[in-house]
């Protein structure tokens, strides 16, 4: 069976570039939190980001406690269905606490929306967001991430908890499928 990442692919960022991403952004983000903020994962994809995130955000002092929202808006396939589904809400309470939220990819901005929309429902008393990845977008967005570790070219991207079809999430770097 062939390895579509040897054949159909090119790499946009290695391991070692994905790290000096979140290196970069947890600098940013590292004043702004406090061991009080409950740093919020979306699942699926945004676990890996959330990951290293939290490591970096750690090795600065920051032991933020951690949760997760699944949400979906794609599915399994290429475009966004338009709206979000919710498969799983937060276990953590958030009121009265800043949460910061953490996703893999922006794009549509449908899921970050909605993830706010939902945490400040829950009473946190202030909202971050972080994504991996900001893609370009052809329409305006409801609203644009307060942190962004790597600004993406408007390509197919899968690796670092982007997939096709659910596969290829646990690449370490960044690859381009088109």
């Amino acid at each position: 069976m062939a390895d579509t990442l040897t054949v159909d692919s090119e790499v946009l960022l290695s391991e070692d570039e994905v790290r000096r991403c979140v290196d970069a952004v947890a600098d940013q983000i590292a004043p702004l939190v406090d061991g009080q903020t409950v740093a919020v994962c979306l699942l699926t994809g945004g676990l890996w980001f959330a990951a290293d995130l939290t490591r970096a955000l750690y090795r600065r002092g920051k032991d933020l406690p951690f949760d997760a929202l699944w949400l979906a808006s794609y599915g399994d396939g290429t475009k966004s269905k338009g709206k979000v589904e919710i498969r799983a809400g937060l276990q953590r309470p958030v009121a009265g606490k800043k949460v910061l939220i953490l996703d893999d990819v922006f794009d549509t901005g449908l899921s970050l929306s909605e993830a706010v929309k939902l945490v400040k429902a829950a009473g946190a008393s202030e909202v971050l967001t972080a994504v991996f990845a900001r893609k370009p977008w052809p329409e305006p967005r409801a609203m644009e991430p307060d942190f962004v570790a790597w600004e993406a070219p408007p390509r197919y991207l899968v690796g670092y908890g982007l997939d096709d079809a659910g596969r290829m999430r646990g690449l370490p770097g960044i690859s381009a499928l088109d």
